[in-house]
């Protein structure tokens, strides 16, 4: 099997999986890029991506690039490469650098394509109750994430899982799905069919995007709150400040059924023993850890117990 030089484009750490991967297989990473540091925490300390951390300990090259631009384009050219591999960059590649390596370029994308393509597709596969999901890796083309898919592989959404978790699980396993594509790339064996079926759009989430709605049923608050945790972070208002919800799960309906009807009543917020409980339009959500604005995160019972309202309704 010839062995490739191969570029690499990632920014966070769902790519990292796969460029250590790359790094430790038959071919040659002769580049790493990825976007600058960026400003993190309450100190907005400027920190290297995720991807840039780990180029660095594999001892790779890294071009910082915010966008693949001119500069960017001939800086990866120099590096000659014959396939480049992108995970996550978080940019778009045009061309020339789009036909700039001998094969092109492949991409691991977290989704059954032509399902959810877009910036978010772990979340929004959440969001809309996907019981099945997977990655895909195909051949980049201008058309947002519409080219031949060279292979994919299924997964099980588990009951509970958010979709930090469930990406976590996809990068890993998507690594080796690249690894595998990139040596039938380089026997001449790949093979890529086009997309079959009608693509959803998995857009980018905005804040908003994070809140609870308590008067949906309980499966669709479930749904949202897994698919926006950890980012951009479920979030309620509790008369306008506002309340992180960082662990929470569907109650059980013989605990939502103790307190029937002020339950039941969205938003509204009650509790059985140290269990705290927010009404939905068909049962509760059981609060475990929680964030109030300003505060440390802690134990959802910690909070209510300091609470000092008899009645407190979520919106």
């Amino acid at each position: 099997m010839p062995q490739l030089r191969i570029v690499f484009a990632g920014t966070p750490a769902p790519a990292v999986p796969t460029l250590r991967r790359l790094a430790a297989g038959p071919h040659e990473v002769v580049g790493v890029v990825t976007r600058p540091p960026a400003p993190l925490g309450r100190k907005r300390v400027l920190t290297p991506s995720a991807v840039h951390a780990a180029a660095e300990e594999l001892g790779l090259p890294v071009i910082e690039a915010a966008r693949l631009d001119e500069t960017a384009t001939e800086r990866i050219g120099a590096l000659e490469p014959d396939l480049g591999v992108i995970v996550a960059y978080g940019g778009l590649v045009r061309e020339p650098l789009l036909s700039r390596p001998a094969h092109g370029w492949i991409n691991l994308h977290f989704s059954l394509l032509p399902a959810w393509r877009g910036a978010a597709p772990v979340q929004h596969a959440l969001i809309a109750g996907d019981r099945v999901t997977g990655a895909s890796v195909f051949h980049l083309v201008p058309e947002l994430d519409a080219g031949d898919v060279y292979g994919e592989f299924r997964r099980e959404v588990a009951p509970h899982e958010t979709a930090g978790h469930l990406l976590a699980a996809l990068a890993e396993d998507g690594a080796g799905l690249v690894a595998d594509v990139t040596d039938r790339i380089a026997d001449g064996s790949a093979r890529a069919v086009p997309q079959q079926g009608e693509p959803s759009f998995a857009p980018k989430l905005a804040i908003e995007d994070a809140r609870l709605d308590w008067t949906r049923s309980t499966a669709e608050v479930d749904a949202r709150f897994r698919g926006v945790t950890p980012e951009p972070g479920a979030f309620t208002e509790l008369d306008a400040m506002r309340l992180k919800i960082l662990e929470a799960r569907p109650a059980e309906q013989a605990v939502a059924a103790i307190d029937t009807a002020p339950t039941r009543t969205p938003g509204r917020i009650s509790t059985v023993g140290r269990r705290v409980l927010v009404g939905t339009a068909d049962g509760a959500m059981e609060l475990l850890r929680v964030q109030p604005a300003g505060r440390n995160v802690m134990d959802a019972a910690d909070w209510w117990r300091g609470m000092s309202a008899d009645e407190v309704i979520a919106r």
